[in-house]
């Protein structure tokens, strides 16, 4: 039975999320704002958060800050407003695997969770080892390594970089990226995978990777810059 976390401030969304997915299957906690989640993390850690942006006692930005120093596989999908397109993109950047607006429709949250739980479950399944100049990616273990560099990955970054890494020096768009990296997410989110991007370049780049070694291709899309 999978565990999902609700962290959100209003009373009602939490309690009718938690009997919608309480249906599903689901083993669900709740909690009014990211302190209180952030207290239970170590004796009560879930398979995946919904996590709200906008919240007393530690909002959702700083909340997935804090979960990626030490947990960077645990799911988060963003609970966000319509109008918060800031917010969105900086929850992307911080560490989120997706978002989805507020309001939004029930039966969509979770043919995103049940995607975003496939995409966790799918990481390594017997894959081989992927070499790409001095990168190199280990499914099984779910580690990469820049020369002698290890490098941390959330789970949708190290997806998208594990398909860019298959075929370096080869221009992907963002849709057939995405399609690729998550086949059983039938929901595109082309905003979402620019600000994965921009995250793994920093990453590469902070291991010592040459400046700009995930080049956008502007019109199409993104190439990993490595000849091999």
């Amino acid at each position: 039975m999978k565990h999902i976390a609700i962290v959100d401030d209003e009373a009602a969304l939490r309690e009718n999320l938690s009997y919608a997915l309480d249906k599903e299957g689901y083993r669900v906690s709740t909690y009014p704002n990211g302190q209180n989640a952030w207290d239970a993390f170590h004796e009560n850690p879930p398979d995946l958060y919904l996590l709200d942006i906008l919240m007393p006692r530690m909002d959702g930005l700083e909340f997935c800050r804090l979960l990626r120093r030490e947990d960077t596989r645990t799911p988060i999908i963003f609970l966000s407003s319509r109008d918060e397109e800031l917010d969105r993109v900086l929850g992307l950047e911080t560490g989120g695997d997706d978002y989805i607006g507020k309001p939004f429709s029930v039966r969509e949250l979770l043919a995103r969770i049940k995607a975003v739980l496939r995409r966790a479950d799918g990481i390594g399944l017997g894959e081989p080892a992927i070499e790409a100049g001095p990168l190199k990616l280990n499914p099984d273990s779910y580690k990469a390594v820049w020369n002698e560099t290890e490098l941390v990955f959330t789970l949708s970054e190290y997806r998208l970089l594990s398909e860019l890494a298959r075929s370096p020096g080869t221009v992907r768009t963002r849709s057939a990226l995405y399609v690729s990296a998550f086949p059983d997410d039938k929901f595109v989110n082309e905003r979402a995978v620019d600000s994965h991007i921009k995250r793994i370049r920093r990453k590469l780049e902070l291991a010592g990777a040459p400046k700009n070694i995930l080049e956008t291709i502007y019109g199409l899309g993104y190439r990993l810059g490595i000849d091999v």
